[in-house]
């Protein structure tokens, strides 16, 4: 199957690049909305308000007084001093203009408001002026048209409309820029995990993903995705191996059933009858037991099997499962030796807990020589009752530790000893699903496991 090629445009980082430029714009033009608020809307509404209100005196002065009293208030007006400075024209019905100090006719416009653009000239030097205007209309068709100076408002205007559209298109281009390069960068770092996916999918279980050294999100990432990629391959490993110890496993006792059976059919007296009866009946029931114990450890591990999470008096389970070997360490010549603390509980499956318990006994006895001792005992810790069985036997070498609870595994120095290999495999299923934790550490001589549970609360 073809990985489809990596395409920046469309990958998550682009479009996140992409989105926080947009919400960027945003912030910016909702920044420039303020600015433009305080610099250009407020200053304008400040004016309207002023020019308003002297529109208002003036006109009631006209009212009364007329146009020589009018143009004298203009007049004033114009000299004095204001931080905005006073325009002004006053037009004749036939358009003739009565007094002005603006350079050129204003035009006729519907809207009583509007800004008006023109230049004077001070000290014979042109200035740029802008100003903000209103027109009132008298009955008799004269024209009053009072303004102030609003030039440093349109530089502000000017100034902070350049600074939106600049600073949108600038942070567009970054945002753009930025986008592409980010998803190039991150697409092969992405590229390399997949291409390490498409090596292990075809075949390859050493494939592993790069690291940078850098310690960035990828490289955490990749050292999960090797970490996964080890156990992987270390399972489908131990499952090869079981494989193969599987077949051996059951070569023997298969080669046993069917001699047995081949000399059967030839015996004549009933006494080998039943000799080869019975061999064939031992083949099967070893058979059996082997693949009981697979199946048990296989829902163990699958989660099938339904623990019984109960309070467990594990004082008392380690007893038993103790006091269960005592016949076995006599017939052996061994010594029993215990030192179990009383009135430790934990939470589990009592008969699980047994069994494991049980094992751990079962190979500490099975490779003790005659006139050794096997110790059984029980102690609470912090959090944690500890279990350890320790044995005088050969021990397993330091090299075959990791692999001594793979089913079927023996070590060579326990080669001859009796057993199928799967019980150290249960013990260890019990413990994972007990949230347990499983050691064995050689001794000398002998090897002492360790098994710690959680205490119930």
């Amino acid at each position: 199957m073809q990985r489809p090629t990596f395409h920046f445009t469309r990958g998550m980082t682009f479009r996140l690049a992409l989105a926080y430029s947009a919400w960027f714009v945003v912030s910016y033009a909702a920044m420039g909305a303020i600015a433009w608020r305080i610099f250009v809307t407020a200053p304008l509404a400040e004016v309207r308000a002023t020019v308003l209100a002297e529109v208002r005196t003036l006109s009631a002065l006209h009212e009364k007084h007329g146009d020589d009293a009018l143009v004298d208030a203009l007049d004033v007006r114009r000299e004095s001093p204001s931080r905005r400075r006073a325009f002004h024209a006053l037009v004749a019905p036939d358009g003739e203009w009565i007094t002005a100090n603006m350079p050129a006719p204003p035009p006729l416009v519907q809207s009583p408001w509007f800004r008006f653009e023109f230049e004077t000239f001070d000290g014979g030097v042109a200035r740029e002026n802008e100003a903000y205007t209103y027109e009132q209309r008298f009955p008799d068709g004269t024209r009053l048209l009072i303004a102030r100076d609003t030039e440093d408002v349109d530089e502000r205007e000017e100034l902070i409309g350049q600074a939106i559209g600049w600073g949108t298109a600038v942070a567009l281009a970054l945002g753009l820029i930025g986008g592409v390069l980010t998803s190039r960068a991150v697409g092969r770092r992405i590229d390399a995990i997949a291409g390490t996916a498409e090596r292990v999918m075809a075949g390859d279980l050493t494939g592993r993903v790069a690291l940078r050294g850098t310690g960035d999100d990828f490289d955490h990432l990749a050292e999960t995705l090797n970490a996964m990629l080890d156990r992987i391959e270390n399972l489908i490993q131990s499952v090869a191996r079981v494989s193969d110890s599987i077949a051996h496993e059951l070569r023997t006792p298969l080669a046993r059933i069917r001699a047995d059976l081949e000399e059967l059919d030839s015996a004549d007296d009933a006494a080998t009858r039943e000799t080869l009866i019975a061999q064939a009946n031992e083949s099967a029931a070893r058979l059996q037991s082997t693949f009981d114990a697979l199946l048990r450890i296989a829902r163990i591990e699958a989660g099938r099997h339904t623990l019984a999470a109960e309070s467990v008096n594990l004082s008392a389970l380690v007893s038993d499962a103790a006091e269960l070997y005592a016949p076995a360490t006599e017939v052996g010549a061994l010594h029993l030796a215990t030192d179990i603390a009383p009135g430790i509980r934990v939470r589990g499956d009592r008969d699980l807990l047994f069994q494991a318990v049980t094992n751990l006994i079962d190979n500490a006895v099975k490779y003790t020589p005659p006139g050794g001792t096997v110790r059984v005992a029980l102690a609470r810790e912090t959090a944690s009752a500890r279990i350890d069985v320790t044995d005088d036997g050969p021990g397993v070498d330091a090299a075959d530790l990791p692999r001594i609870t793979e089913r079927f595994f023996r070590a060579p120095a326990q080669a001859a000893a009796a057993g199928q290999g799967l019980g150290l495999a249960l013990v260890e299923a019990v413990a994972r699903c007990h949230h347990a934790e499983l050691g064995f550490q050689n001794r000398s001589p002998g090897l002492a496991a360790t098994l710690r549970l959680p205490i119930a609360n």
